[in-house]
């Protein structure tokens, strides 16, 4: 039925009809140039009207007049598609002509934007398009979203457009920035772990949304980072992967296996297990600079074992940033991974569980530990607070001289002794003023949910290295702002069992000899 429509009476003894002007022989694209030109000449006024309605009704019977509307309405949408097609190359022209750089400086700036705004501006007109389309753009993948967004085919798309040119991608599904509690003032970065996030609905609603929906990434989503022989992956420096439920371990390592040139890794809510990444990072990663690691199980992650920490130390020696949250580390793991990565700088380790502070023990002999600048110890369970007193004695003893940040904050306070229901509230163990006047550029955060531990107007203005601030149970979501470009709502169930042994710096090996 469609071939009559586009048919005329003239072109119906022709046995195949041309599908496109472009194919009628010379006579015939003068008669339906001229034809056409005569149509557009004519002025918009009542006088067309009536002459369709006239050759409507000049027809016998009712279904040639509805063939005759059906090819009026198809010829006008045809008309209309070819005037739109025609405006838009016009204004690609223009653009181009007015545009005041050229495509190569066009596609330097479009490269520095991200990826969401890149597909905007190549919507624009055909001129910005060939320029986005260039893989420059899409070095920088960022794909994370506060709510599914994107599924596997926008991943690989976005990835072969790069092709070699691939430098980083960012993918997963964000929760949304929590407001500051009232003690801070302390800008905030985005949370990780929240249970329900402010969108309202739960990780297990979000969950059962996606599977309803296409905007869902699956365990191969990354899939083309191992194609074209490898190459969009060879030149990977930055993966950060965030709550992709789907993705398990054996994805993970498909995934670091094609990025040997990896410098920045963060995961955060995968259901992986840290003993199988850091594997795959010591096999796969041997030039990374940075891994942050949050467990989407706080506190029930406790494989890790002693020679995964001991080939992790050997294999990737560049190791400047650590963060392991939320995982079942003992000291003496904790130990081998901050003592034997020499170029260390920044360790986070909030929110683990196990550990009571013990690695801390001498920590600076035989140079471990000496380029360390920030450490965060923040709601860890079992910290103890002797160790930590232990570790600020050796400060004010002239250890560690990079050291300027160090968070002990607590949402259940520090433990004392060996009875872990005996709780910590002060920080009045710490010589404060003595801290400040040998370490003036020294920023020590102790903030804990109740009791009353240091007179805060006894400091003068000058103080305000030191962040010392109490609240109540309900704000107990606290922030801070590092390189780690990320924190913890402390969230963990309040298990006062430590798995860690009270022991002597010798026996770490004994213990992990028998808990290993």
């Amino acid at each position: 039925m469609e071939d009559s429509l586009l048919s005329s009476s003239s072109m119906a003894k022709r046995p195949k009809p041309p599908s496109s002007p472009h194919l009628l022989p010379d006579s015939d694209h003068f008669t339906m140039d001229a034809l056409l030109s005569s149509f557009l000449s004519l002025s918009d006024s009542p006088s067309i009207h009536t002459s369709f309605d006239r050759l409507i009704q000049s027809t016998d019977s009712d279904s040639d007049q509805n063939h005759l509307i059906q090819r009026a309405l198809h010829l006008g949408s045809l008309l209309l598609e070819a005037a739109n097609r025609s405006a838009r190359r016009c204004s690609s022209s223009h653009n181009a002509v007015v545009w005041p750089l050229s495509p190569d400086l066009t596609i330097k700036v479009f490269s520095m934007l991200d990826t969401q705004s890149v597909c905007y501006a190549a919507a624009t007109c055909s001129f910005f398009q060939k320029c986005a389309m260039d893989p420059l753009c899409f070095a920088n993948i960022d794909l994370a979203t506060l709510v599914p967004k994107v599924n596997n085919a926008v991943v690989s798309t976005m990835i072969h457009r790069a092709g070699v040119a691939l430098k980083s991608i960012k993918l997963g599904v964000l929760p949304p920035i929590p407001a500051p509690p009232f003690f801070s003032s302390q800008p905030l970065v985005y949370s990780i772990r929240n249970s329900n996030d402010a969108s309202g609905f739960s990780w297990n609603d979000k969950r059962s949304r996606q599977g309803r929906e296409s905007s869902i990434l699956t365990r191969s989503c990354l899939n083309s980072l191992s194609g074209n022989g490898g190459a969009p992956g060879a030149h990977l420096r930055r993966l950060h992967l965030y709550n992709i439920e789907r993705m398990d371990n054996t994805a993970l390592l498909a995934s670091l296996s094609a990025c040997p040139s990896l410098l920045d890794l963060e995961i955060v809510g995968l259901h992986v297990e840290l003993r199988h990444t850091l594997e795959s990072v010591s096999k796969h990663c041997p030039l990374i600079e940075r891994l942050v690691f949050e467990s989407s199980k706080t506190g029930r992650d406790d494989g890790l074992k002693y020679p995964t920490c001991n080939e992790f130390v050997l294999n990737c020696p560049n190791i400047t940033t650590l963060a392991l949250k939320g995982f079942k580390l003992h000291d003496y793991k904790a130990r081998m991974l901050v003592k034997g990565l020499r170029k260390l700088k920044h360790i986070d380790l909030s929110t683990s569980y196990s550990f009571t502070g013990a690695f801390l023990k001498n920590l600076s002999a035989n140079g471990g530990g000496d380029h360390l600048e920030v450490m965060m110890l923040r709601d860890c369970m079992h910290l103890k607070e002797i160790e930590v007193e232990l570790f600020m004695a050796a400060v004010l003893a002239g250890e560690f001289r990079l050291l300027r940040h160090l968070d002990i904050s607590n949402r259940e306070g520090l433990a004392c002794g060996g009875d872990w229901y005996n709780r910590c509230y002060s920080a009045s163990f710490i010589p404060i003023k003595e801290l400040l006047e040998q370490r003036p550029d020294f920023c020590l955060v102790a903030e804990f949910p109740k009791g009353s531990y240091f007179d805060v107007e006894q400091l003068t203005e000058s103080d305000v290295s030191l962040s010392l601030s109490s609240g109540s149970h309900s704000s107990s979501h606290t922030a801070y702002h590092s390189v780690f470009m990320n924190t913890s709502d402390g969230s963990y169930n309040s298990d006062h069992g430590s798995g860690n042994e009270d022991s002597i710096e010798s026996s770490f090996i004994i213990y992990e000899e028998n808990s290993d």
